[in-house]
């Protein structure tokens, strides 16, 4: 089974689904689950029962719940005969059947003839399909690696990025012992699912800061489990700069919003400067708490601009 297009990268076998969701096999053997999809999506084959191939896409997993099951009881021998090879497609990974529906002899007898796996499980049709979609959706799903930290701060995913020896890991520190949470430092996976950002640790780093002058250290050792998490949304971006007198920085709070592109998804963005006596820990919580407030609709340069106008030519 050749792929169509160039463009997908990634692949889930069979025999990945398979052993995830513990469906019952009843075609194929061993070899059978060697098969792959690249989409991320599934099709319920009502217009292909009845002949209509046209838009159709043989890259996705074939759903046959209680209606198909139905509608297949209508068909004549001939019809089944002449329509099942079109859903036992080289290109299509596998057919699951829900609901413990029985498997039609002539499908059976078609697969048999193809090597072709056929699964069956007790699950209800939608809870079938939306499982089965998050899953390809997070097993397919485009990944990229970033330098930075990420960190958990107030329930919020921030990426921590900036050049080296800006002090990204020492402030993931104090963030911790501050009682914020670590998802990963140094380099950050990253993946794009449900239109989000996800991000999460290589497993050769997962719990690991290294710390100038002190070297690598277990942040759950140190810390307790609760000072680790497996991996969590970016929500934003903060980036550390050099401070430098010429350049502009955000006062009011109203200028444009900066953002980062990650995966195709713009990210709001902050830009703190880093210099001597700026304490960065409290800076980035304070950011992450205007940022949520933010969310919730408050704005302290709205509110100062409305005291500037209340107050205009009164004497305070």
């Amino acid at each position: 089974m050749e792929d169509k297009e160039n463009k997908y990268t990634k692949k889930v076998t069979v025999r990945e689904i398979l052993n995830f969701f513990k469906f019952e096999r009843l075609t194929g053997d061993d070899k059978s689950l060697d098969r792959w999809t690249v989409v991320p999506d599934v099709n319920r084959p009502g217009f292909e029962l009845c002949g209509f191939y046209k838009q159709s896409d043989p890259r996705r997993i074939i759903i046959i719940g209680n209606k198909e099951s139905e509608f297949i009881k209508t068909m004549t021998p001939e019809e089944q005969r002449a329509r099942f090879p079109m859903l036992t497609d080289g290109y299509t990974p596998c057919l699951i059947i829900t609901k413990n529906n029985a498997l039609p002899p002539i499908l059976k007898e078609i697969a048999d003839h193809l090597n072709f796996p056929i699964m069956r499980t007790d699950m209800e049709t939608f809870r079938l399909v939306t499982e089965l979609i998050s899953f390809l959706d997070e097993r397919l799903a485009p990944e990229d690696t970033i330098s930075g930290t990420l960190m958990s701060v107030y329930g919020k995913g921030v990426l921590i990025t900036g050049e080296s020896g800006m002090g990204k890991s020492e402030t993931a520190l104090e963030l911790i012992r501050n009682g914020q949470v670590l998802v990963a430092d140094d380099r950050v996976d990253v993946q794009h699912i449900h239109n989000n950002i996800i991000g999460h640790s290589p497993a050769i780093i997962k719990g690991l800061l290294e710390i100038r002058g002190i070297g690598i250290i277990d942040v759950e050792k140190m810390f307790g489990a609760s000072a680790l998490i497996a991996r969590s949304p970016v929500d934003m971006v903060i980036d550390l700069v050099k401070f430098n007198a010429a350049d502009e920085y955000n006062r009011i709070g109203d200028e444009t919003m900066h953002y980062t592109k990650i995966l195709d998804v713009l990210v709001p963005t902050i830009v703190l400067p880093v210099s001597a006596g700026r304490n960065m820990r409290i800076l980035i919580e304070s950011a992450v708490t205007n940022f949520r407030l933010q969310q919730d609709g408050f704005s302290a340069s709205k509110e100062i601009k409305e005291r500037f106008n209340t107050y205009a030519g009164k004497d305070i």
